[in-house]
């Protein structure tokens, strides 16, 4: 306890169809960080919103379709923000917040800059805003769990085809250094290489080819947590029995 899971749905409609929301009623999580909605309020039914009995929180993207991000846990949050104060991305619906007593869980959802030049663009000017806010948050004194979809594989291990992704975005110089500031100088942890240092624990394949089958993947989905409650996580799995989404579930569980 708490077992928090990180799940980029691909679509929340999506997901759902392919039975994400009767695995999450298996899976006794405390806490599910989703991302990637892609759904506004008026498209969230009942059991998009309170599946189970889980009390919902959501930041939904302006644009139709797009983004968004929200966080389930079985016990209310003592607070919940929406946002992290910047108008470009928090327009994107890209961060939920939730306090429980000393532990701050966070579900973000980083740009991807692969589609354009622009977008990538965008990922630098969200990288430079998003670091000085993680900077602020370790400056609260709480424990801290940032899960999510971060877009980005920060060493040759955690992608299959590092060598011919070295110009590409995900493994860019600049994207990997920053992950690294964020760990070495922030001080922030890694939570599933804490645990696991095997190659291959991937969360994310292309849907291009053979990728899934033959596991040829990108690890991009993290926890990234203050020192105090890494140091309790002591187990992690990435969930691929069935597959919900282009992501797979990332489950860490911590001691109380």
């Amino acid at each position: 306890m708490p077992k928090i899971i990180s799940a980029n749905l691909n679509g929340i409609r999506s997901a759902a169809k392919k039975g994400f929301f009767n695995w999450m009623a298996t899976v006794d999580a405390d806490i599910i960080c989703v991302q990637e909605l892609k759904a506004q309020a008026p498209d969230m039914t009942e059991e998009f919103l309170n599946p189970h009995g889980y009390h919902g929180h959501f930041h939904y993207a302006e644009k139709k379709g797009y983004s968004g991000t929200g966080i389930y846990s079985k016990t209310a949050p003592d607070r919940v923000m929406i946002g992290f104060g910047s108008p470009e991305f928090d327009a994107e619906g890209r961060y939920v917040r939730a306090d429980f007593g000393n532990l701050t869980v966070i579900s973000v959802y980083c740009p991807s800059g692969s589609s354009s030049e622009e977008r990538q663009l965008a990922k630098f000017r969200f990288m430079e805003l998003f670091l000085p806010h993680l900077q602020q948050l370790r400056d609260e004194g709480r424990e801290f769990v940032i899960c999510g979809d971060w877009n980005i594989a920060h060493k040759e291990i955690d992608l299959k085809n590092w060598k011919g992704n070295l110009k590409n975005s995900g493994f860019l110089p600049e994207e990997r250094a920053w992950m690294t500031k964020l760990f070495d100088e922030v001080g922030y942890v890694d939570v599933h290489r804490g645990l696991d240092q095997r190659p291959e624990q991937y969360t994310w394949w292309s849907n291009r080819g053979q990728a899934y089958a033959k596991n040829v993947g990108w690890r991009i989905d993290y926890h990234v947590a203050t020192p105090g409650i890494a140091a309790k996580a002591h187990t992690v799995s990435v969930y691929k029995d069935e597959k919900f989404s282009d992501h797979a579930p990332l489950i860490i569980e911590y001691h109380a």
